[in-house]
């Protein structure tokens, strides 16, 4: 796991529930690329992901 992904599952235990912009925020990375991070995290299964109101929401497992 990269340092990229540490910083996220840190962000998402104080969170609770973040967004892919809060992550891109919180990393001064790009959406893109926020996402790649994310999905790479999915993959791992370490986080999942929720799509309500056109929104993806992305949480600890």
């Amino acid at each position: 796991m990269n340092i990229h992904n540490k910083k996220i599952i840190e962000l998402i235990r104080k969170e609770r529930v973040v967004t892919s912009s809060e992550v891109a925020g919180h990393l001064k990375v790009s959406w893109n690329t926020a996402e790649k991070y994310l999905l790479e995290l999915i993959i791992e299964g370490k986080i999942e992901r929720i799509k309500k109101a056109g929104v993806t929401l992305w949480l600890l497992k």
